[in-house]
Order: structure tokens, then C-alpha cells, then sequence
């Protein structure tokens, strides 16, 4: 899979969660020559702040400038999303599942990008970089390429200055990131995927289970710590990844 385009800016604001698909995306812009002016990590009123200590981390690392948006006071607009409502239990199993549905955080994508558009803009860097990938398509409605490529036109409008989307990975699936991130030795089982944000990933919710697959199907070998009722590969394989 070749991750890079002629659209490949000079320097970037990266939206960076901790996660591992921005994580990778850090580590490939790092190789090839993007100027990461800084990385931008979002408190929207998710219920742990694991993810944020996870990407200051890599941040203090890896020498990028690091900045955490405070937009905590959204999170009432969020609905019953399970990711910000405290009333809502986070679902277990593969994201294929239609109880996958209640992680969505309305408009999330758009708000963090905005952000980090307001942020480019004031750093003189010429994108935004955010690691929406193709297996968030069907869960995400703001993870496709039609959202991309429409905010991307949006937001060369927003300013007398041009700022383009930088969206490596969208047409790309979680295996493949994996597999790059091994060959550039970043560190996978440091960042943090899990949406329960417990000390270990639990294993189980969406984003363990999704995390998990994409390094069995690379042939990486998962060095992530996780719970111990999380079940084996072998048991999420015969299952066909449903718990």
C-alpha cells in the first residue's frame, strides 16, 4: 500500500489521539520529511483522559509540540453517545455490530478538525492531518472520503490562507497501518485504542477488538497488555472476531 500522494504537504497540525492509527500516521509523516508543526489532542468530554496521557507521551517522545483543546463543555450536546454519556454503557464486540452504533459521537470529526484548522492556520502549516481509515467507513460516517474530500474544500475556503486535509490512510484498512507501524518501530503497544480506559485495554470493546484483528491480519505480533477476561485471538477467530 503506498501511503503517500502528490497531495503530501510540507508541514502539518496533526489531530492526534494516542491511538494507533495516528500514532502511525506521525511516524510516517516523521519519514517522509513532513514538518509536524504540532499535534493537537481534543478533551470532548470522553469519559477517561487515558488517551490524552498516552499522546503527550508520544508527543514528549518524538519532539512534537503538543496541545490538548479543552471542548469538555460539549459534551451535553453529544446526545447518548457511549463514549461521553455516563448513563451509557460502552459496547462490547466487533464493530460490524448494530450496538457499535451508540460509540458514535455526533459530528465529532468535523469539531476537531475545525479546531485544528484554526490551529494550522495560525502556525503557517499547510494541512491538517487527521488518520480516518477505511475500516472506520461503515461505523463513522465521518471517517469517509466523501466527508474528507468535502471538508477539505471547506476548509480552503475558511482563510486567506490555503489549508488542505491530509488523510493518508483513508482508503487504507487497519491491517495495513499496522504493518507500517512495525516497519517504523512506533511503538504500537504504547498507544492506547481502548474506550473504557481502564490501567490494561479491556479486549472486548469495538476498538480492542478491531485493534486486535488488524494485527492478526497483518502478522504483527500484538505486544498491547490486555485485561485478563479479555478472550484469546484463537477464541475471537473461530468466532469470527464476535465475542
Amino acid at each position: 500500500m503506498d501511503f503517500c500522494d502528490n497531495s503530501t504537504p510540507r508541514s502539518a497540525v496533526a489531530v492526534y489521539s494516542g491511538g494507533m492509527d495516528s500514532t502511525v500516521m506521525l511516524y510516517r509523516m516523521r519519514e517522509l520529511g513532513i514538518e509536524v508543526k504540532g499535534a493537537l489532542s481534543i478533551n470532548y468530554g470522553q469519559k477517561h483522559a487515558k488517551e490524552l496521557e498516552v499522546a503527550a507521551s508520544f508527543c514528549r517522545e518524538l519532539g512534537i509540540l503538543h496541545k490538548v483543546a479543552d471542548l469538555s463543555g460539549l459534551q451535553d450536546l453529544f446526545g447518548k453517545s457511549s463514549l461521553t454519556n455516563s448513563g451509557e454503557a460502552v459496547p462490547e464486540g466487533h464493530y460490524e455490530e448494530v450496538q457499535m452504533k451508540s460509540t458514535v459521537v455526533p459530528n465529532r470529526n468535523m469539531i476537531l478538525l475545525a479546531t485544528a484548522t484554526a490551529w494550522a492556520i495560525s502556525l503557517e502549516a499547510e494541512a491538517v492531518a487527521y488518520a480516518a481509515h477505511g475500516g472506520d467507513h461503515a461505523i463513522y460516517p465521518d471517517c469517509r472520503e466523501e466527508f474528507a474530500a468535502a471538508l477539505d474544500k471547506a476548509i480552503q475556503l475558511c482563510d486567506w490562507s490555503k489549508v488542505s486535509l491530509y488523510r493518508p490512510f483513508v482508503s487504507s484498512n487497519k491491517a495495513e497501518i499496522a504493518a507500517l507501524g512495525s516497519r517504523l518501530g512506533a511503538g504500537l503497544e504504547k498507544t492506547w485504542s481502548c474506550y473504557k480506559g481502564g490501567e490494561l485495554h479491556c479486549g472486548r470493546c469495538g476498538t480492542c477488538v478491531e485493534r486486535r484483528e488488524a494485527f492478526h491480519l497483518a502478522g504483527v505480533e500484538d505486544k498491547t497488555v490486555y485485561q485478563g477476561s479479555a478472550p484469546s485471538v484463537a477464541d475471537l477467530v473461530k468466532s469470527g472476531w464476535k465475542l
